[in-house]
């Protein structure tokens, strides 16, 4: 296949075998974990997890990216789509409240059939750095249900340094208008699960506290109260070879943490912010094969 799924457009030949884009993947799915996964937001994981599928590759490029060894290594074992529905239902047998697709951009067009012909019992979550290409998500347009995706910079400079992507910031906002648009507000179970919606998520890096308080500022004027939920997070760790980029080697400290979430609470942001503490490298899942073991 000649690829065009993301932003970049790249034209990229995606072969059985290989691909020769950014992302490096192959014309058909790479998975490098299926598991249950109790780390995501209260409505996500729930009591018993959310079924996460690892997706190997990227579109973006991301210097300090903790999942390093599958988007950036490309770590993972090839499935036919019938393993993956595989895979999902093995996840849904194990109780997931919901079916995650983390970083699964590249494989829309893999996706989409599979969720046309296999709908899941338990709701479609769309887990994304937020570089997506609209005609990608139109594509998609009521086969998931929960978006999940990241806003990780408003500033040019910010998305060109840290994750080689210039435009991020208005593919990103336009990207995270149409997930509303398809999916609406935010609706809950009578157990405080999530069945549709968008949460957006910032990861707050180092000496970046200006540029979350102007990722919360595009939230809380664009979206009314009550139309998505907002995560702010804290579990930056410094990752691989920061050398060119040293003003990031370094954890967060309790300060800037404690003036973004005050800034988060003086605007009534609905959402979360995570615990300063999770900014451990355990909290990023072993990329193993777990759950794609085929006889």
């Amino acid at each position: 296949m000649i690829c065009n799924l993301c932003p970049r457009q790249c034209g990229a030949v995606r072969t059985a075998e290989r691909g020769d884009g950014l992302c490096g993947m192959p014309e058909g799915p790479m998975v490098a974990r299926a598991a249950l996964h109790m780390w995501e937001e209260p409505p996500i994981s729930g009591t018993r997890g959310s079924g996460t599928v690892f997706f190997s590759g990227c579109p973006l490029g991301c210097v300090f990216c903790q999942n390093e060894k599958i988007s950036h290594e490309h770590f993972g074992k090839a499935l036919t789509l019938d393993q993956l529905e595989q895979v999902c239902e093995n996840l849904i047998a194990q109780g997931a409240h919901n079916l995650n697709f983390v970083t699964p951009t590249h494989y829309a067009h893999v996706l989409r059939p599979l969720l046309e012909r296999y709908r899941p019992s338990a709701p479609v979550v769309w887990n994304t750095g937020g570089y997506e290409r609209l005609e990608t998500l139109h594509s998609l347009d009521g086969l998931v249900d929960i978006y999940l995706p990241d806003l990780k910079y408003l500033d040019q400079t910010a998305a060109q340094r840290y994750s080689a992507a210039p435009d991020y910031p208005q593919v990103a906002v336009d990207a995270i208008q149409e997930m509303v648009r398809q999916v609406g507000p935010c609706q809950f179970d009578e157990n405080g699960l999530m069945k549709k919606g968008v949460i957006i998520r910032h990861l707050i890096l180092p000496g970046q506290v200006d540029g979350a308080k102007a990722v919360m500022d595009w939230v809380a004027q664009t979206f009314p109260k009550g139309t998505v939920l907002f995560s702010l997070m804290s579990q930056y760790t410094p990752w691989g070879d920061l050398s060119a980029v040293p003003e990031i080697d370094r954890r967060l400290r309790r300060g800037e943490m404690n003036t973004a979430i005050q800034y988060m609470q003086n605007l009534g942001l609905d959402g979360f912010c995570q615990e300063r503490t999770s900014a451990k490298e355990e909290y990023t899942p072993p990329f193993d094969l777990t759950g794609l073991l085929f006889s």
